[in-house]
């Protein structure tokens, strides 16, 4: 393969083959990220088309001023971001429409048995919880929790694609170690309460 400038500028030229090129580097790294914020395959699965389509349609635009890994990433954050905004939004018209229609159908958002791909299995039944309580985080504190401690990024690197600092990184990572400790709480003592029971 090309190096990722030249792909990058042979994407611009409208060159498909150079964009499926750069899809086969980035697209498990990418549908990894989109998973961690949507807890649906079906919904990665769409969102990671829509980035490549949109990496297609920019790739003219893009100056350089960041790494083509960088500039991924900015993109698949922000589709995951207006996601989860959208869905948040037709959370809130379906409940508010159930009080007053009758025999509404269900609305299901994701399912409540979701495991991220990358989970060994051992550790599925807490990283059930982990997810639940990362629904919680602002959106800063959620892309800096996923980003460096799911996916594994470098904080600098994390910084960029937020267009924050380095401090700013560190300090929205800390905060959210915190929440998600207090949020956690809430589910490991009635796992405490249900092994006494079940000891009897």
């Amino acid at each position: 393969m090309k190096d990722e400038k030249s792909c990058l500028q042979s994407i611009a030229g409208g060159n498909e083959e150079a964009l499926e090129q750069l899809y086969h580097l980035y697209s498990g790294r990418v549908y990894n990220t989109l998973i961690s914020y949507t807890k649906n395959a079906e919904d990665a699965e769409e969102l990671l088309q829509d980035v490549f389509v949109t990496v297609f349609n920019t790739a003219a635009r893009f100056e350089f001023n960041s790494s083509v890994s960088t500039w991924i990433y900015r993109i698949t954050v922000n589709k995951s971001l207006d996601f989860l905004r959208k869905k948040n939004s037709q959370k809130r018209f379906g409940i508010f429409t159930s009080l007053y229609v009758r025999d509404s159908a269900e609305i299901k958002y994701e399912s409540p048995d979701f495991v991220h791909p990358g989970v060994k299995l051992e550790n599925q039944e807490d990283a059930k919880l982990l997810f639940r309580a990362i629904d919680q985080l602002s959106e800063n504190q959620k892309t800096a929790f996923i980003l460096t401690q799911i996916e594994g990024l470098p904080q600098q690197e994390v910084a960029e694609i937020m267009n924050q600092s380095r401090k700013a990184v560190e300090s929205l990572l800390a905060r959210a170690k915190a929440n998600l400790r207090l949020e956690l709480e809430k589910f490991f003592p009635e796992r405490g309460i249900n092994k006494k029971n079940t000891s009897r």
